[in-house]
């Protein structure tokens, strides 16, 4: 009884009935409405047609305005006022506006090396248009003077950390989209209360929703009366346009401005295999180390700004200062809701693009649109060797059933696919060519892609190039690769309940 109790005065439970509140009075009133006079059935036809027109003319991702006409068209009654309420650009806009203050003050602040991609340019013009791309669309500079280091596996990265963490001697920053007491996340809590007690500035940060269901109630003024400088993104409210988007997805830890960490693992046991909720968790992430943590410095700092609703911003007071041997060329950057583009994605889509000899993936989650979609398969049907590894056991089934709903496509066009067969797969990792990878925080979908805050490190003939490519075979190795004679075993019921998650997968 204890734990239904204190499941339903949790903030995410009482937040989102607050939210079904509020739609089932819309609901309530349109139907009332509509029982109550004809005539508002047509209007409410009428008006989902010129919405439908609306969404067809909007700068929106072709999947989206499937997703929405369709809603829209079929259920007329209520798909007008959902589309209303969910798809508002307003919030986008504003966030928008104040990150692009924070850029035009970081511009002064960390001018970038233009030489290092004409440097790339020489030898590989078209990844170099890539990396272009990247710096012009997230103010991500590419550099040198820095050393990487991969970890295959979340207790490496933990092990590093902890090691990092006891060196630092000025300042930590913390962010993580995901935190939850136990071995990871206590012993990291211990470590900034002695480095507080030392002197040095801890600043963390965590997603409200993401973090909710995990701490407890009262877990930010515990880490306050600690010495830590605290900041809660996007706290949860009850209102339905942002329940669930504009999250903070991203995972980045800064020691002194000399070293950081990102990648896919939160601290949170089941990360370290401490816990295990879908069999064995195969994650990774990157360390760097020397100038280019100068980039996710900037980037911490950008949202904690935002999430604090401050106008002024320190970067140059937070520069690294530790001179490194290059380890080839990193290129930091992150996406959000903060701009219009998709720099992520059409990173992506970059990489898959200038692959000419093979193009590896991990991500948890394969939810494609039509343009990534497209891009696998060229690549594939060019005969570039396009292999992605997925979870066998999933943490998220309907999920994971449009995941799968994807293989098809891939399979019919080259695409080889794989399921990790010991467990769940949450790394977010690509490679091309043995040349380049990308390291993150973002999933193969359209969440990462349109609505969460990500951040990745992309790097170009460094070490943990080769480091990312030999771990990707060893997973595969433990794999168990898909074929069509098995997608062909599934049961009518599953492949449509299938098509109809596809459809309306954008707005999952």
């Amino acid at each position: 009884m204890r734990k239904l109790a204190k499941f339903f005065q949790s903030k995410i439970v009482v937040a989102g009935l607050l939210v079904l509140l509020q739609l089932a009075v819309i609901l309530f009133f349109v139907n009332y409405l509509a029982n109550k006079f004809v005539w508002y059935y047509a209007l409410s036809i009428a008006l989902a047609v010129i919405v439908a027109l609306d969404i067809t003319n909007a700068n929106m991702n072709t999947s989206f305005k499937l997703a929405w006409t369709i809603t829209v068209l079929i259920f007329p009654i209520f798909g007008t006022p959902l589309y209303l309420i969910f798809s508002k650009s307003k919030q986008n806009r504003r966030i928008g506006k104040r990150f692009k203050s924070y850029r035009e003050m970081m511009r002064h602040a960390m001018p970038s090396d233009e030489d290092n991609i004409s440097e790339i340019a020489e030898e590989d013009p078209e990844i170099a248009r890539n990396l272009k791309y990247i710096e012009t669309t997230a103010f991500a500079p590419v550099y040198k003077n820095t050393q990487t280091k991969y970890f295959s596996i979340g207790e490496e990265y933990y092990a590093q950390l902890i090691r990092e963490l006891n060196k630092a001697e000025k300042f930590i920053f913390i962010e993580y989209f995901i935190i939850e007491p136990g071995k990871m996340l206590n012993s990291v809590i211990d470590i900034l209360k002695e480095k507080v007690s030392e002197g040095v500035e801890v600043r963390f940060m965590y997603d409200d929703f993401g973090a909710a269901s995990k701490i407890p109630k009262d877990y930010e003024k515990y880490l306050q009366s600690l010495g830590f400088s605290v900041s809660v993104f996007n706290r949860i409210r009850p209102s339905p346009d942002t329940f669930l988007n504009y999250r903070d997805h991203r995972k980045i830890v800064v020691i002194d401005g000399n070293t950081a960490f990102t990648g896919g693992i939160n601290l949170a046991d089941e990360y370290i295999n401490e816990v295990q909720r879908f069999g064995h968790w195969k994650d990774t992430g990157i360390m760097i180390k020397g100038d280019a943590v100068t980039k996710m410095t900037e980037t911490f700092l950008q949202l904690w700004h935002y999430s604090r609703g401050e106008s002024a911003v320190d970067y140059a007071d937070y520069q690294s200062t530790l001179k490194c041997e290059s380890d080839g060329y990193v290129q930091p950057f992150a996406d959000g809701p903060s701009s219009d583009d998709l720099t992520v994605e059409l990173c992506y889509m970059g990489m898959i693009n200038c692959a000419t000899k093979n193009l590896y993936v991990m991500t948890p989650y394969l939810i494609l649109d039509g343009e990534m979609a497209t891009a696998l398969c060229h690549a594939a049907r060019s005969g570039v060797d396009v292999r992605i590894i997925t979870p066998k056991i999933p943490d998220k089934k309907l999920v994971f059933a449009v995941t799968r709903s994807n293989y098809r496509t891939l399979l019919d066009s080259g695409v080889r696919i794989y399921e990790y067969t010991p467990g769940f797969v949450h790394a977010k990792t690509v490679c091309a060519d043995g040349k380049m990878c990308v390291v993150g925080t973002a999933n193969f979908d359209f969440r990462s892609f349109y609505l969460h805050f990500e951040n990745c490190v992309l790097t170009y003939k460094s070490s943990c190039v080769k480091d990312a490519e030999a771990d990707f075979i060893e997973t595969m190795n433990k794999s168990e690769e898909i074929t069509v004679e098995q997608l062909n075993k599934r049961g009518a019921p599953y492949r449509l309940l299938q098509a109809v998650l596809k459809v309306f997968s954008p707005l999952m």
